[in-house]
């Protein structure tokens, strides 16, 4: 906490008052919101396309704009250089090249509609830390000055008069090294410390650059101050984050005195999921977890403080309390999120189960902007991609939305003069994956387009769901059921409401019974009342499993688990074994017998396999396309329940996309009247995607298999572009309700090298789907 000094100096700058009242930190049930607007997602900028190699590997990490709001300025530690972004119109943001700089930027600020200050650092090794900030002219694209800062920096921020650039020199630590037990722990040398610069006019070679001291305050590590972040309010006094120390600095930016500093504190949360086990569960208890904050943004205060202090808790060295709180400048908690923000990604499907053990959702960013007569406030979550918004009510945090974000949210920039919000994604996986982008938001008054699907709000206690894959209407209403795949490690069938506007996951039931080496990727329901799991395969190895379909109870109770026989899965392991081949079970629908009596099955097989193996040289349907490296056709397989005995159809894959390395299907589902449709698409996302689309066939007219003249085709591209997102690679569930309302989902992967974005499409009538 602070000194008695330091508290009474800190009081009588920023509001001539001493004497506080302790406030109990709440939850989001707190004061109501009249706030009846909304952000929608109108555009987003591929990094990618500001380089003339689509092999670069390109992020945009801290995003900044000119005073007039046209053109955004973004970091790219990457490729040592910033990227500029045209958005004159905001839903077609257009590239507008890079400038090289001389090492790698961390951060960046813009004066007016001229100047960018890069923070860019040029260290040799962390014990030789240097950097310095980098004026770049943004109409010439040319460099006007570099002002040595002594140090690597990190965060920049400029302040409301611009009359100051505050800079958190960090001197980062070397995080493979063991101090007193503590794997990159502290101290380790030099210290950091807040460099300012005091902007003289236009010509930057008339700056100055001073530096504000941050050592002796900190409980741990006090003589090693590891600045991250820093934010600046109307009275030039900068707020400053040492993560690594757990800790925050006050510095009046004119005189560079510390003025007030405080301890960040720990917080006991109950209710979380802390251990990597393949299952969401916020059942467990973490005390004592230190809250090592990363971004810092001043926002609105009562009296005596007119400002408070609010701070994303990602965490680092021995901490990260999943959440975000605010502080009166003496350090007062006056609010902290608890596990409510853990509870949101889990609500959202949106929450990163394998970094259970580590920080969970991460909280990095957090951002307030004052949009017309409302108070937001911006929580951008690092590892479940996705930006909570709240409004301040009486100075208390009021959840309003969640936005998808990039994958990898670092930046959130706020343009209230054009009602726009921007969020930068830092993960890129360069080529034809996904790619690291920034994307655009506009605050109307229309409802929001996202979420499509979440779990019904029960209280904090909703039902966990994620990587929705196969899915079926139950024949009730607009009441659906879906399954999880194997990237969890239980196997469970969800309960959706579909007659709900965003559609909500109001239960789920774990299949029991059988050995559990599972991945379901389809379901149906029989006459009888019964479910059936397609579970797909996987190629020979520690993790080999073989295509099942399993058949369980209302409650999940295995009652049969049957596989293809003996001599066709030989031919889909030897065809695994020759390269990425061997793909497995993707859906199943039941096709009732046509007088009542039985049923059988139809299940997807999503690839074709090699067929040249001596395995499978009784299967060949495809005699030409496996010498081209990849299967031109599938199959569909038929079980017969009754008799237990197996059959097929071929498929005809469309061709092969320019950028894609395959084309399969992912679901099968029954229509009515002998009608089926079946998700064939592509293994692309975003702009290199060109396939995703429903097929509708008659099952009566594809017993000598389904060639492309044959197949009806509904192009789901243009639903999917109408997000303005990154494309997902997965459509992967279809269901249709008895009177022929068609609902699809998108699987988002476990928010495992995705952005956590599910997809729940409405497309009216399975008939008007295929009329034209």
């Amino acid at each position: 906490m602070l000194s008695h000094t330091k508290n009474i100096v800190l009081a009588v700058a920023l509001a001539g008052l001493v004497g506080l009242q302790t406030a109990q930190a709440s939850r989001h049930a707190g004061p109501s919101s009249s706030f009846n607007q909304a952000f929608q997602r109108i555009g987003i900028f591929a990094n990618y396309t500001n380089r003339s190699d689509i092999e670069d590997e390109t992020v945009s990490e801290i995003v900044a704009a000119t005073a007039n709001g046209r053109t955004l300025v973004y970091t790219d530690g990457e490729q040592d250089a910033i990227g500029l972004v045209d958005i004159v119109d905001p839903r077609m943001p257009v590239a507008d090249g890079i400038v090289e700089l001389n090492g790698e930027p961390t951060s960046v600020a813009v004066l007016g509609n001229t100047l960018a200050l890069v923070g860019v650092n040029t260290s040799e090794s962390l014990t030789n830390p240097s950097g310095n900030l980098t004026v770049v002219d943004i109409a010439s694209r040319q460099i006007l000055a570099e002002l040595d800062l002594g140090g690597q920096p990190d965060s920049v921020a400029i302040s409301p008069n611009r009359r100051y650039v505050a800079i958190a020199i960090e001197n980062e630590r070397d995080e493979d090294i063991i101090v007193d037990g503590v794997e990159g722990g502290l101290p380790q040398f030099p210290a950091g410390y807040l460099a300012i610069v005091d902007i003289r006019g236009a010509d930057p070679s008339r700056w100055r650059v001073r530096q504000a001291d941050l050592t002796g305050l900190s409980s741990y590590a006090p003589e090693d101050p590891e600045p991250e972040f820093v934010s600046i309010n109307r009275r030039s006094q900068a707020v400053v984050t040492m993560q690594e120390n757990n800790h925050t600095a006050i510095v009046d930016l004119r005189t560079g005195r510390v003025i007030g500093d405080f301890d960040m504190g720990a917080v006991d949360l109950e209710g979380v999921d802390a251990v990597e086990d393949g299952v969401i569960s916020l059942t467990d208890t973490l005390n004592d977890v230190v809250r090592e904050p990363d971004a810092v943004a001043w926002v609105p205060g009562d009296r005596p403080f007119k400002y408070r202090i609010a701070t994303a808790n990602e965490g680092d060295l021995f901490g990260g309390s999943r959440g975000f709180s605010i502080f009166e400048p003496d350090g007062t908690v006056v609010f902290d999120s608890a596990t409510s923000f853990e509870e949101l990604a889990v609500r959202h499907g949106h929450y990163p189960e394998e970094r259970s053990e580590n920080k969970g959702s991460e909280p990095e960013a957090i951002l307030y902007s004052r949009f017309g007569s409302r108070d937001l406030l911006f929580v951008g979550s690092e590892r479940g991609s996705f930006v909570a918004v709240y409004e301040l009510v009486d100075g208390q945090p009021v959840f309003q939305q969640l936005l998808p974000a990039p994958l990898g949210p670092e930046g959130l920039l706020a343009i209230p003069r054009r009602r726009l919000l921007i969020v930068s994604g830092e993960d890129d996986d360069p080529s034809f994956g996904v790619r690291s982008t920034m994307m655009i938001y506009s605050l109307g008054r229309r409802g929001s387009a996202y979420p499509q699907i979440v779990s019904e709000d029960q209280g904090g206690a909703s039902v966990p769901w994620s990587a929705m894959s196969g899915m079926v209407a139950t024949g009730n209403d607009s009441e659906l059921l879906a399954v999880w795949d194997s990237f969890y490690s239980v196997s469970n069938i969800f309960t959706i409401d579909a007659s709900k506007t965003p559609a909500e996951v109001t239960g789920q039931i774990s299949i029991t019974g059988g050995t559990g080496n599972y991945d379901p990727e389809g379901i149906a329901i029989a006459p009888d009342g019964t479910y059936w799991i397609a579970s797909e395969g996987q190629r020979p190895g520690d993790d080999a499993r073989a295509n099942r379909l399993l058949q369980v109870d209302s409650n999940g109770m295995l009652l049969a688990e049957i596989g293809l026989p003996a001599e066709i899965e030989a031919c889909r392991a030897a065809s695994a074994n020759t390269g990425s081949l061997g793909a497995g079970f993707e859906g199943l629908a039941v096709v009732p017998a046509a007088d009542g009596a039985g049923y059988k099955l139809l299940v997807a097989q999503q690839r074709g396999w090699d067929y040249t193996t001596p395995e499978c040289e009784d299967l060949d349907d495809d005699p030409t396309g496996a010498n081209s490296g990849e299967p031109t056709q599938t199959r569909v397989w038929i079980y017969d329940v009754a008799t237990g005995t197996w059959d097929h159809f071929s498929w005809e894959l469309e061709p092969l996309p320019a950028n894609a390395s395959w084309v399969g299907l992912s679901e099968i589902t029954a229509a009515g009247d002998g009608q089926y449709i079946l998700i064939e698409r592509d293994n692309r996302t975003g702009d290199f995607t060109e396939l995703k689309t429903l097929v509708s066939i008659d099952i009566d007219a594809a017993a000598d298999g389904i060639t492309r003249a044959e197949k009806t085709v509904y192009d789901l591209l243009p639903d999917l572009l109408e997000s303005n997102a990154w494309i997902s690679d997965k459509p992967e569930g279809v269901a249709i309700t008895p009177d022929g309302e068609t609902f699809v989902i998108t699987d988002n992967d476990g928010v495992d090298d995705w952005s956590g974005e599910t997809w729940f499409l409405r497309l009216g009538s399975v008939q008007g789907l295929f009329d034209n």
